[in-house]
């Protein structure tokens, strides 16, 4: 699957965003995608998923992790696409923890997976918990990568689509610098 062809479904599903954005790093963006409404299509999920598995095919995955909620879906079609576990790590206390009996075995290989990462925040903690559990984080995958390649995660780190989508501090952006009021979607944010 070509990056073109993942963002043409972020497209046509209505998912890719303009507006003024409050993302969960706490930066303002211009752009926001929508996951959720890329993946509440089941066979979208399964081939978006797929195609991000198959970055990871000869890696010897064991277990594929995401921090939820946004992460969810992601993590149980790469890990039915690999053929192994897929479980979620998720906030409690504003921790990323494992939770609802999920485990990880010691030394098990585990792939950490999101939806779009921007500065990593979210999959850093998750790879911490792998580590934390005693699992071995092998490496990381989203379906975009919207920091321009420029997200350091210390494991290996693959994704379907690339875009540098400049984020700004609060303090120094133009959009509320020119009277905007960012809005807050996502996972952590409003519907």
């Amino acid at each position: 699957m070509t990056s073109e062809e993942v963002l043409d479904i972020y497209k046509k599903t209505g998912a890719l965003l303009t507006g003024h954005f409050l993302l969960s790093s706490g930066l303002h963006s211009e752009q926001y995608l929508q996951s959720a409404l890329v993946l509440q299509q089941p066979d979208i999920a399964t081939k978006l998923c797929a195609a991000l598995a198959d970055h990871f095919r000869n890696s010897r995955i064991e277990v594929v992790i995401a921090p939820a909620l946004g992460g969810v879906f992601v993590s149980h079609e790469t890990a039915r696409a690999l053929g192994v576990r897929a479980i979620f790590a998720e906030r409690v206390n504003g921790e990323l923890t494992l939770r609802r009996g999920f485990t990880i075995k010691q030394g098990e290989r585990v792939l950490v997976v999101e939806d779009v990462i921007t500065t990593g925040k979210s999959t850093k903690e998750t790879i911490a918990v792998v580590k934390q559990a005693g699992g071995e984080a092998v490496a990381a995958g989203s379906l975009v990568d919207r920091s321009g390649g420029k997200a350091e995660l210390g494991v290996p780190y693959k994704s379907l689509v690339t875009l540098n989508v400049p984020t700004y501090a609060p303090e120094v952006c133009p959009l509320c610098k020119a009277g905007s009021t960012p809005i807050k979607p996502g996972s952590r944010g409003l519907k």
